[in-house]
């Protein structure tokens, strides 16, 4: 079974302009105004949306400063300006530029590998997770092997390992989960991509990699230097705040990595490519925008901890409580007191995920909730 996608649930919640503005609460910023000009908190306004696991803060002043000089390069094909970032990417990374796949968003790099790898054959995934992958898939004609997650709500890797057959174009792991912000143990995932990947492509989803805290976790990056069938994607729409810039990318070896290159569409633009740079550079943005995710998380947890409400220990942007409301229902009710929550993910219908927003924004929606169920 499938969740709503973000946009069908937008529209069925019907949120937007007829909900008031919150603005004018009169809540006074917790930032300095140099802080606000570095790091580029978004406005108390209404809607405040916590639903879509954006980063509260940035672009960086530095990041905007980088668009904004090239803008004069906009009216050139943004090609001949890759080869700086794939090199950044590639270092920071510790593998070859031939390895770096560059793409508008992690997103368009889900759904590049899914038609690449699954066209006429299947993908097995569990459900729920991030669904763009397989959505987009199934378009093209590519069968979806959903296995529910186990009973602790975590990726069910023997199960998944069980049904791998020569029907199988690849699997898709999400790690940390998108909704439950779980993790996988370290030697399971590797020893099951390890394996696994000997008999089909493995694709490891770690749009939230920057956001985990446990020491010396390690990427599904150190398969790929070893030469495994595993491709790994990455974002810079989250701790980097460039979500409406579109920059993500995957890590693959060669001969893999062309596969994906020759399906890539939308590319990337000349801003992006100025903005990603500046992003990799700026490590006191970064270092702030995990201290401000912890912070509001901090705040959250605190909350249902108040309210002894039920939640998943997250290693993300967002937390998964349950809510003991229908999705739908607790999403009505916020959205008439100004707030977009996360969307259902079945079966898991009474449970809510909330992103993190700015100190004021969640300051807002503890109360907000509280009042809602408390």
């Amino acid at each position: 079974m499938k969740g709503l996608s973000r946009r069908d649930w937008l529209k069925r919640t019907s949120l937007g302009s007829g909900l008031a503005l919150l603005g004018g609460t009169g809540i006074v910023s917790s930032l300095s105004a140099e802080e606000i000009k570095k790091y580029n908190p978004r406005p108390l306004a209404g809607p405040i949306r916590l639903g879509s696991n954006e980063n509260p803060y940035g672009p960086s002043e530095s990041m905007r400063k980088a668009m904004t000089a090239a803008f004069d390069n906009g009216c050139r094909y943004p090609w001949g300006y890759n080869a700086s970032l794939v090199k950044m990417i590639a270092q920071k990374e510790g593998v070859p530029e031939d390895h770096i796949v560059l793409t508008a968003g992690s997103t368009e790099g889900l759904k590049v590998a899914g038609i690449t790898f699954g066209r006429g054959r299947e993908i097995i995934s569990c459900t729920p997770t991030f669904l763009s992958m397989m959505e987009y898939a199934e378009l093209w004609g590519t069968e979806i092997n959903w296995v529910p997650l186990n009973k602790d709500l975590d990726f069910d890797l023997d199960e998944i390992e069980k049904r791998v057959s020569y029907e199988t174009g690849l699997v898709f792991l999400c790690n940390p989960n998108n909704p439950t912000g779980k993790l996988l143990p370290a030697d399971r995932v590797m020893d099951f991509c390890e394996t696994v990947s000997k008999r089909t492509v493995v694709f490891s989803d770690e749009a939230y990699y920057d956001y985990i805290t446990e020491p010396n976790y390690p990427s599904m990056v150190e398969l790929v230097k070893k030469g495994y069938d595993v491709v790994v994607s990455r974002t810079l729409s989250k701790v980097y705040g460039l979500a409406g810039i579109r920059m993500g990318y995957l890590i693959a070896k060669p001969d893999l990595a062309q596969k994906l290159k020759d399906r890539v569409v939308a590319n990337t633009n000349i801003m992006a490519i100025e903005a990603g740079k500046a992003a990799l550079a700026d490590s006191d943005f970064y270092k702030f925008a995990l201290l401000k995710n912890e912070e509001a998380k901090g705040m959250i947890i605190q909350t249902l901890d108040e309210m002894k409400l039920p939640y998943l220990e997250s290693h993300a942007n967002f937390v998964f409580f349950q809510s003991g409301k229908d999705i739908e229902e607790l999403g009505n009710i916020m959205a008439q007191k100004g707030f977009i929550i996360g969307r259902p993910f079945p079966p898991l219908n009474d449970w809510c995920r909330i992103s993190t927003g700015t100190i004021e924004e969640i300051a807002l929606y503890n109360q907000a909730i509280k009042e809602v169920l408390g």
